[in-house]
């Protein structure tokens, strides 16, 4: 028609434009995993949720179903009000549910033993060990194999396991990158153990998934998987610079510090984790309440 524009992009085409956008701000998360861990947590998740959809859904059909039958204008239902009980329906309201309890019992039993976070990964490669230490509001990551450190950052090399031992030097924490796997709480002077793999290269979020403090929000970390010569020259470069993890350099650490970006240390002495542990986060923790330094 004369005078009349036509719209360069439909309405349906805006929509479509702009769902990227929106989609953009999606982070990755548990049902985007990127190991073996981590596909298996996200198998848990969604063999519970057809088992809980299998009652879910019937439910809200039946509802409806309910409704729609017994509306006011339908002279062909049947009004019963003396109606009482009726064995199959009790037999069917009991067994579902029941079912229902027992299948999932089971997914999480058989679950919770496979992925067992404290049992190795199987592989024909040995794993990289990395000690873990909590503190406010950091995460400092003990290569002992290497004799390195890191704060706020793990490196490892695609395809390896990852062996984590953690503890806590302030109050409790828990060690969370859900692209690869659980958590697990990080507790003064106790050590807990995690397993994880990334079997594509990538830099994975990590955090703490336990409130720990005003800094709580920004305890969070980088896990690259990178390939075995990058894993090498990062290694080479960490020996190459940065300062050296003495005892003034942990005592700096305990200080409340919050939104630290990541850096390394070119040498870390020998059983630092095992002297946190035992330490049970003394320096640290017993002036401590909530998360906040008294």
């Amino acid at each position: 028609m004369a005078g009349v524009t036509a719209p360069i992009f439909s309405r349906t085409s805006q929509y479509r434009l702009a769902a990227p956008l929106l989609l953009g701000g999606c982070a990755p998360g548990v049902l985007d995993p990127a190991g073996p861990v981590g596909v298996g947590d996200r198998l848990v998740l969604l063999n519970s949720l057809a088992i809980m959809l299998a009652i879910v859904v019937p439910t809200i059909l039946a509802t409806l179903a309910f409704a729609w039958w017994f509306r006011a204008g339908n002279t062909r239902a049947e009004y019963r009000p003396d109606f009482a009980y009726s064995g199959r329906l009790e037999l069917l309201v009991w067994s579902i549910p029941a079912l229902v309890v027992i299948f999932l019992g089971g997914v999480a039993w058989i679950g919770s033993h496979d992925l067992d976070p404290s049992q190795p990964l199987a592989s024909k490669v040995a794993p990289i060990r990395v000690d873990v230490v909590a503190l406010d509001w950091k995460w400092l990551f003990v290569y002992p194999d290497q004799g390195i450190a890191s704060i706020n950052r793990v490196v490892a090399p695609v395809g390896v396991p990852v062996s984590f031992r953690i503890t806590s030097a302030t109050v409790m924490n828990s060690l969370f990158v859900p692209q690869l796997g659980g958590q697990i709480y990080a507790m003064a002077g106790m050590e807990t153990k995690l397993h994880l793999q990334a079997d594509k290269p990538g830099s994975y979020r990590g955090l703490s998934a336990h409130y720990s403090g005003k800094g709580f929000p920004g305890m969070t970390f980088r896990m690259d998987a990178v390939s075995p010569e990058q894993f090498a020259g990062w290694v080479a470069g960490a020996k190459a610079g940065g300062p050296v993890l003495d005892r003034a350099g942990y005592l700096a650490l305990l200080k409340d510090s919050e939104d630290v970006k990541p850096y390394t240390y070119r040498a870390v002495p020998p059983g630092l984790f095992d002297a946190v542990v035992k330490d049970s986060g003394t320096l640290s923790a017993k002036r401590a309440k909530d998360g906040r330094q008294q």
